[in-house]
């Protein structure tokens, strides 16, 4: 995807003495064999540290959240006499209690181990709203495909059993959703996992810094119905972030989807009586056609609405293909001023104690909460 009013080359600080162009990867097996003297080495054990810290300190953020829910979950029955200990929890209450500890404490404190050391400055650039609205379009395909994925694999490993938690708060249409999923949620999160995560390991390679932001972003949600979608959109988002350097696109493309899939969405549907469409689909199987005309007119207006509304989208959706299909070779990326070679670049981003230890600990919380 090009971004016309920018320059070819983003200006990266130089490194002259870096050691990505001073070791080609022909001489990878001879300079291991001696790393106690080779630079190289040296180098890969550095950065193999950066990213273990990173990963460290997206353990801490999700250790921090789920310590803060618990104890705030505790505060808030003792005080209110148990409220929400059967599930009967108001949805702005459920809000408040997970993004607070979240937001204010775990995102902040995590982003301290980080450190300041690998972060380099690069220039920002505006994007034009064609682009932007270009990129919102092929966002919607992503999710819509993710979705499906996450929707069909949970259902087949809980043998139909999992529900989608997230969308049923989303169903509580009300003033908090907009708060906190349109408002708070993207705010913060593009915060984290693109200005943080990619300015801090972005100079290690552009495409390294936006799967890691994505793949976090996935695993982050720690719910298998939005790994997929998350894991394309962080993907997404990461791209506009990285070429333009500044948070408000990517920032408002999340707000836009999730006022689409936690606001304007659940309206719709509860413009329709689905509860009782399954009442009367089975007597219309048994010959009550009266029960299905009368629920049709009652429902008539929200028919029309849910129709062109699902019309329209199946629509952006078509179009979003399309252009993801004509641009995805388009992309750009450029050689960062320390580029992880090709042959060790999985090996020194993941396989270190840091990054392994997050995605287990994710893995598991999220098979949890798709079995409990």
């Amino acid at each position: 995807m090009t971004f016309p009013q920018q320059p070819q080359q983003p200006q990266y600080p130089q490194y002259p003495q870096g050691p990505a162009p001073q070791y080609p990867q022909s001489q990878f097996p001879q300079q291991l064999q001696q790393p106690n003297r080779n630079p190289f080495f040296e180098w890969l054990q550095r950065a193999k540290r950066d990213f273990s810290r990173i990963g460290a300190s997206l353990c801490l953020m999700v250790i921090i959240w789920y310590a803060g829910v618990f104890l705030l979950k505790g505060v808030v029955r003792a005080v209110a006499g148990g409220v929400g200990a059967g599930g009967d929890m108001p949805n702005w209450m459920t809000f408040l209690i997970s993004d607070v500890p979240l937001y204010l404490i775990a995102m902040p404190v995590a982003v301290v181990p980080m450190g300041k050391s690998t972060v380099i400055e690069t220039r920002k650039f505006n994007m034009k709203p064609g682009m932007f609205f270009k990129l919102l379009f092929m966002c919607l395909p992503m999710m819509w495909v993710g979705s499906m994925v996450g929707s069909m694999l949970s259902l087949a490993l809980s043998d139909g059993e999992a529900t989608n938690r997230v969308a049923d708060l989303a169903m509580q249409t009300n003033i908090w959703n907009v708060v906190f999923l349109v408002i708070l949620g993207p705010i913060f999160e593009e915060w984290m996992f693109r200005k943080q995560l990619i300015d801090h390991t972005r100079k290690y390679g552009e495409k390294t810094a936006i799967l890691l932001s994505g793949l976090a972003f996935g695993l982050f949600h720690m719910n298998l119905f939005q790994f997929f979608y998350a894991f394309l959109l962080g993907v997404m988002f990461g791209y506009i972030y990285m070429r333009t350097s500044k948070l408000r696109y990517s920032t408002a493309m999340h707000m836009i989807i999730n006022f689409n899939g936690g606001v304007l969405a659940p309206w719709i549907l509860t413009r329709v009586d689905l509860d009782q469409l399954d009442k009367v689909s089975q007597a219309a199987e048994n010959g009550n056609v009266a029960a299905m005309e009368q629920w049709a007119s009652q429902n008539a207006t929200g028919l029309a609405i849910m129709l062109v509304y699902f019309l329209l989208y199946g629509a952006v959706i078509l179009v979003g293909f399309v252009l993801l299909i004509r641009n995805f070779r388009k992309a750009e990326f450029y050689t960062a001023p320390e580029e992880l070679p090709r042959g060790v670049r999985a090996k020194t981003v993941y396989g270190n104690v840091g990054m392994v230890t997050f995605i287990v600990l994710t893995v598991l919380l999220t098979a949890i909460s798709l079995f409990l």
